[in-house]
């Protein structure tokens, strides 16, 4: 009896509530027009679950597309044409040097490069068990360079140092003269791309990159400065013995100062810039310190002979080191982590 008494009294409730009066007319008026408006306005109405449904399926797109790029560069390390683009264009980072990412498009930019010139040049055969070797040993070194050149970028973000466009065509100008004089610029365009598969502009940057690393090496390294600038005292005397400086100097700082004589070579021999500048000396002369154009150090040369095409030099190297026990305190104090797997046992081919 109670359950019947509570079931009519909630129809009676039911029947007032939708029982219009002068204090629900607004009520009821709402919910009408909220109804019809999906009648009145469909396109409006589809229209905007439309596009709710494109903004999660582009969500969703956004993420797939994520999740295989980084599939495709971080598991799988494709080094192919496609995710080479991406990776130019998407500044994503393969490494990261106290604190300076490395950028993936730069370190497969080296890489392809490389695996290139094996492939076309040296018909190397990847399928081969040597071939692989090579391919993991040439990941290994051309990540190491890039990270070189990722911590060379910020030292000289630091230090305000810039290679400047005159520079830059300085020294593809000298990579043009050969024997025979200038090769034009198509035909060295021609030769990097044949040999390396990459585009001037692409080496135009590896150039300035290169150049930025010898500057900063050279400005960081105080004690290569200091040995130089003593042996530049000492090779101002007339008949000095370069080797015997070389041999002294070396045994008194503990620095790897070299000595050594070159033969008869092309004045335009790509030899650091050292024929070049030894062109320019008289006979028994012995030149200022060099900063070699290969930043490898300082060099003294003495011209020991000449003819039209070809001179004969001695000369002392005053190797740079500061760079590189910079990077290996970085890699023992762990700021430096790659973010891809490389074998590290590998040996040069």
């Amino acid at each position: 009896m109670k359950k019947l008494l509570a079931k009519l009294r909630k129809k009676e409730n039911d029947a007032a509530s939708s029982r219009i009066t002068n204090e629900t007319v607004a009520e009821h008026r709402e919910r009408i027009l909220a109804g019809g408006r999906k009648f009145k306005y469909p396109l409006q109405y589809a229209r905007h679950r439309l596009v709710f449904n494109a903004i999660i399926i582009s969500i969703v797109a956004v993420i797939a597309i994520i999740a295989i790029g980084y599939w495709q560069l971080y598991s799988a390390q494709n080094t192919g044409v496609f995710m080479y683009r991406v990776a130019r264009v998407v500044p994503v980072p393969v490494a990261s040097v106290d604190g300076q990412p490395v950028s993936y498009g730069d370190y497969l930019m080296r890489y392809r490069g490389a695996i290139h010139f094996l492939e076309q040049q040296e018909e190397v055969s990847f399928k081969s068990e040597d071939g692989q070797r090579q391919l993991e040993y040439y990941k290994q070194q051309e990540l190491q360079n890039a990270i070189v050149e990722a911590y060379a970028q910020k030292l000289a973000n630091s230090m305000d140092i810039t290679v400047s466009d005159v520079e830059l065509e300085a020294t593809l100008k000298a990579q043009r003269q050969s024997s025979n004089g200038e090769i034009s610029q198509q035909t060295q365009e021609a030769s990097i791309l044949s040999s390396f598969g990459w585009s001037p502009e692409e080496y135009r940057q590896l150039v300035k990159s290169a150049l930025l690393l010898q500057k900063v090496s050279y400005a960081i390294d105080d004690n290569a400065k200091k040995i130089s600038d003593d042996i530049a005292t000492q090779v101002s005397a007339d008949g000095a013995n370069l080797q015997a400086i070389a041999d002294a100097t070396g045994k008194s700082t503990g620095a790897q100062v070299a000595y050594g004589a070159s033969g008869l070579v092309l004045k335009t021999n790509q030899d650091h810039g050292l024929a070049i500048e030894a062109s320019k000396l008289e006979r028994g002369k012995v030149s200022g310190a060099i900063k070699s154009t290969t930043g490898d150090g300082y060099y003294f040369v003495r011209l020991l002979d000449s003819n039209d095409t070809q001179v004969s030099y001695e000369y002392i190297q005053v190797p740079l080191s500061e760079m590189t026990k910079r990077i290996d305190g970085l890699e023992k104090n762990k700021k430096i982590v790659r973010y891809i797997s490389i074998k590290t046992d590998t040996t040069q081919p």
